[in-house]
């Protein structure tokens, strides 16, 4: 007698293997950014294709904070915004954004979208990212800027966006904040710990009054050149982003479920 197979609605029981280890990914990614206070509530998004499925790709459930994103609730979209699996709804700004560069961009596996205050505040001074610190070297020539258009509710803003973004893999947005995106996660994540760290230390920097330093450009394009060769290879980028996991898992690791 053969035996009775109970139907199931976990949601790891109804996606494939690759799909639920990029679910697991980047829920612990929300953790992290979670950890580092990169949230805005319940706003906000980190986003990545689904494996082998092309047209859709994972978003956070609309209501929940980053700490609260498990690899189980996170919601499966097309790139109109429909849901294809999941019970929340999702935030209508964050799909403009995040289903216009995933639908462009091959490339884009994974994109990141914040509004830290060191973000923010950089991206209103008219300068942008000065090439004063450690971090900020290594992003000579590789950052894109949009102009602010208020909320990015209006679908005909992804055009200009799309045409600012070009092939670079990180952007401010004026008066709004910070945007990477890269072939993994792990990229996309490694390319917003850079890119805030060093709003963060021009800010405090600034705000010392004193005059600050800037080095050369020579120094810049050669500092960015030895960051291509090293952190952004993927491998380094795919070690710290497991050291990452590693940390998460330890704290809390009811996102892998």
């Amino acid at each position: 007698m053969n035996a009775v197979i109970k139907p199931t609605n976990r949601v790891k029981d109804r996606v494939s293997p690759e799909e639920w280890r990029a679910r697991q990914e980047l829920a612990c990614a929300y953790r992290l950014f979670d950890h580092f206070g990169w949230h805005e509530l319940i706003y906000n998004h980190i986003t990545v294709r689904v494996p082998d499925e092309r047209g859709l790709f994972l978003i956070n459930p609309f209501g929940l904070m980053y700490r609260e994103v498990t690899a189980s609730n996170l919601v499966k979209v097309d790139i109109d915004g429909n849901v294809v699996l999941g019970d929340y709804l999702v935030n209508r700004a964050g799909f403009v954004i995040h289903s216009a560069i995933h639908r462009a961009r091959e490339d884009a596996h994974a994109v990141a979208h914040t509004h830290t205050t060191a973000g923010q505040a950089v991206s209103c001074q008219e300068h942008g990212l000065l090439p004063m610190s450690f971090s900020a070297v290594m992003f000579h020539d590789r950052i894109a800027y949009h102009d602010f258009e208020g909320i990015t509710l209006d679908l005909d803003e992804q055009a200009r966006l799309l045409a600012d973004l070009g092939d670079k893999d990180v952007m401010i947005l004026r008066n709004h904040g910070l945007l990477t995106c890269g072939p993994t996660l792990a990229d996309a994540f490694q390319e917003m710990y850079q890119l805030q760290r060093s709003c963060e230390v021009q800010i405090a920097a600034l705000a010392g009054g004193a005059r600050v330093v800037i080095p050369s450009e020579e120094i810049s394009i050669r500092a960015t050149g030895q960051f291509a060769r090293t952190a952004r290879n993927g491998v380094e980028n795919r070690m710290m982003f497991d050291a990452m996991t590693r940390w998460m898992m330890d704290k809390d690791p009811g996102f892998l479920d």
